[in-house]
């Protein structure tokens, strides 16, 4: 068994996986405000995953979508959820933040591989994320496209790569968690 996941990492050559941003960052960049957190499961049937996969080309592994709400006192303050993006080269995951409005507030590419860092973090100096902020859910997330100009092909793959993960947790958002 061993030897089979040996092959099949060298053929799709994916590298270990490395942390950009912890996830106790993530969450205090995107709820900044919120002084407790309560994590909000929502099991999916069938046919919503089958919506959910219909909608973003996505199905959670476990058919369950995780949102975590942030709260200061009785008001929430916000909320957000982790999405992972596989790729050729190894997972992407990315932190999405919500307003109370249901706009994201932020993005935070928070892993990566050894191999997609690089790109990644040229993507992200080139201003990825910024574009994402003030989405509304049933928007289509275009970061790659604000920054292919000014990136190299495989940072410009990548970006496209997260604009996927914004576009499941805008459609995960704003059917599921509203």
């Amino acid at each position: 068994m061993t030897f089979v996941l040996a092959l099949a990492t060298m053929l799709l050559h994916i590298t270990p996986t490395v942390v950009l941003v912890t996830r106790p960052a993530a969450v205090a960049a995107l709820l900044p405000d919120a002084q407790t957190f309560l994590a909000r499961e929502i099991h999916l049937s069938d046919a919503d995953a089958h919506r959910l996969h219909e909608a973003v080309d996505w199905s959670p592994e476990d058919g369950v979508l995780t949102f975590y709400t942030g709260r200061n006192g009785d008001a929430v303050t916000g909320a957000l959820t982790f999405v992972r993006v596989d790729t050729p080269h190894g997972p992407v995951e990315i932190a999405v933040g919500f307003e109370t409005s249901g706009a994201i507030r932020k993005v935070v590419v928070t892993k990566a591989t050894v191999e997609t860092k690089p790109w990644l973090i040229e993507a992200l100096r080139a201003g990825l994320t910024s574009s994402y902020e003030g989405m509304q859910p049933g928007a289509t997330p275009d970061g790659a496209g604000a920054v292919q100009s000014a990136v190299g092909p495989m940072p410009a793959y990548m970006a496209e790569r997260v604009d996927r993960g914004v576009a499941r947790a805008l459609a995960a958002y704003g059917t599921f968690y509203r």
